[in-house]
């Protein structure tokens, strides 16, 4: 997208600009290593123009964008472990690079890393932002356990998983907007409203994600397709086929989540999912999301004009094939 390369060369040079100590190495250069990886950082863009929006050069945020993208990495490095996800965007992860202590310290210590990150910034701000990052972390995690324990039960609902996807993904998309709103200064009204802007945004990404997992492009997707699948994970696809399906389909879908032959069960999977429309339903829901998150955006008192390139992000994420 044409309009964010400004942004996302700032946070590039900004990441290729920390410093890392050389030793010890296998603390340190896993955290170079998921930095490099890349991605669409949309997470610090959004702190970016969060800040833009309110006639504040981007690049006063970009302390606040790079703790906003470390915390995210740290998070990844965590959540690949407890899926024992073998790809992190087409390549291993580090807890397969490595090992699984390994990444759980580097990934400790690149949590560390984004406070630092997040301190520098002006002294009467500080409240206000340890607040919103505290608050959102500790959200994250709650989301993450939530997730988890998913995996035991058989009893979940939409509502709950909604609510898992609010905390584990979209409240550190709220976040890092209304970051770069308190650095900017704005008022506490425009930062809720730009929060629950990023918050919707950030379940419509979910779902597309969790679309993508089982529909995605192998080669685009940088993550191996039918990993929810393969894993038993109450996406809210899986959920759907529960909600709709007869009594002998869920009997199959039980049967599914216990077959050995992976393959096999990705593609039974998704055959029972297409046969019941399953991904229209949900691509129907992620919309609604989306309208909320416009919503949001129109409430904040700024230049329309202005909006343009958050509703043009936007628009980027509900389309993307990765």
């Amino acid at each position: 997208m044409e309009a964010l390369q400004f942004y996302t060369r700032l946070v590039e040079e900004g990441l290729r600009n920390l410093e890392f100590p050389a030793k010890p190495e296998q603390l340190y250069e896993p955290q170079r290593y998921i930095l490099r990886l890349g991605g669409k950082r949309i997470r610090p863009i959004l702190t970016l123009l969060g800040t833009e929006l309110f006639n504040t050069e981007a690049h006063i945020a970009l302390p606040q964008a790079l703790a906003i993208e470390t915390f995210h990495n740290f998070t990844l490095i965590h959540d690949d472990i407890m899926d024992a996800a073998p790809l992190r965007r087409n390549q291993p992860t580090i807890h397969q690079k490595w090992n699984e202590n390994v990444g759980i310290l580097s990934g400790d210590a690149l949590m560390i890393r984004a406070y630092q990150l997040l301190g520098q910034i002006h002294p009467s701000l500080l409240p206000d932002a340890f607040e919103l990052f505290n608050t959102t972390a500790l959200e994250v995690c709650e989301g993450q356990q939530m997730d988890m324990d998913f995996e035991l039960r058989m009893d979940v609902s939409a509502a709950e998983y909604i609510e898992m996807i609010r905390l584990k993904t979209s409240v550190l998309l709220g976040c890092a907007l209304e970051l770069g709103a308190i650095v900017a200064g704005a008022n506490k009204d425009d930062r809720d409203q730009l929060y629950e802007f990023g918050q919707q945004i950030g379940i419509a990404f979910q779902i597309q994600d969790d679309i993508l997992d089982l529909y995605g492009d192998p080669e685009k997707f940088g993550k191996q397709i039918g990993g929810d699948v393969i894993a038993n994970k109450k996406t809210l696809l899986f959920l759907t086929a529960l909600n709709v399906a007869s009594a002998e389909q869920r009997e199959i879908l039980k049967q599914l989540s216990t077959e050995n032959d992976l393959a096999l069960k990705v593609s039974r999977t998704r055959e029972l999912f297409d046969h019941l429309n399953i991904r229209s339903i949900c691509e129907n829901r992620m919309g609604e999301h989306y309208n909320l998150a416009m919503l949001a955006l129109t409430k904040v008192n700024v230049d329309p004009s202005k909006k343009k390139v958050l509703i043009q992000l936007a628009d980027f994420l509900m389309e993307r094939d990765n």
